[in-house]
């Protein structure tokens, strides 16, 4: 299915009191990093589990380290970590898109990688195609995500049409996650998100995992093995 579709929705990958000790836990960590944002419209930490290295034996329990040995391989690491709470407030529409750009330590003049960014100390580049085609995302919900609150609408299989201008054809789904449950992706899917049109939380962790090196003297900004 991840494959055909490019993308996966599994749930119970945490029981309650899993999901529960993931909150707690991010919930009262200090928030004095410049790596945390709040502010009305959302909460985000950036770098998460270098700002919470207590988080990462919580998230990566047997189940979601079994997910990423069977969907992806046993020689995929992480490349980034993010967390983040949109309330009522941040209530706006994300058209449809793929996300393109990866996240690096430094930047420097490599040939098919374009578009630098940087934003904080955060350096973003879209690499080559080749290089998005090997990533994946998982979203874990900490909240029960509807139509209603926030849930995805992708396009199924427009991933494997590679980098494009224009938004792909194709019906529209809904990923609706239950708490406690993930959804994988990956990054060529074209996706989008839609107001809430209720007053609940939203709240997710977003990793990406890749397992091809990036070309010297460049590399993952926040790589990290899971094995």
């Amino acid at each position: 299915m991840l494959a055909e579709k490019g993308f996966a929705i599994i749930d119970n990958i945490y029981t309650p009191e899993e999901t529960e000790q993931i909150v707690n836990t991010i919930e009262t960590a200090s928030r004095k990093s410049a790596n945390f944002r709040q502010s009305a419209d959302v909460f985000a930490i950036r770098q998460v589990f270098r700002e919470i290295p207590d988080l990462k034996k919580f998230v990566f329990n047997v189940q979601l380290q079994q997910v990423i040995q069977h969907q992806f391989g046993d020689d995929y690491f992480l490349v980034k970590a993010i967390y983040f709470d949109k309330p009522a407030l941040s209530n706006w529409f994300v058209s449809f898109h793929q996300d393109l750009s990866i996240a690096v330590n430094k930047k420097a003049a490599v040939p098919g990688y374009n578009n630098w960014t940087q934003k904080n100390d955060q350096y973003n580049v879209q690499p080559p195609a080749e290089i998005l085609e090997s990533v994946y995302t998982i979203r874990i919900h900490l909240d029960d995500c509807t139509k209603e609150n926030g849930a995805l609408f992708v396009i199924p299989g427009s991933h494997k049409y590679g980098i494009s201008r224009n938004v792909a054809i194709g019906t529209e789904f809904a990923c609706e996650v239950k708490k406690g449950g993930i959804m994988i992706m990956q990054p060529l899917l074209w996706h989008a998100s839609r107001k809430s049109t209720i007053d609940r939380n939203r709240r997710v962790l977003h990793l990406e995992f890749c397992n091809e090196p990036l070309p010297e003297p460049i590399d993952w900004a926040e790589k990290q093995t899971i094995f």
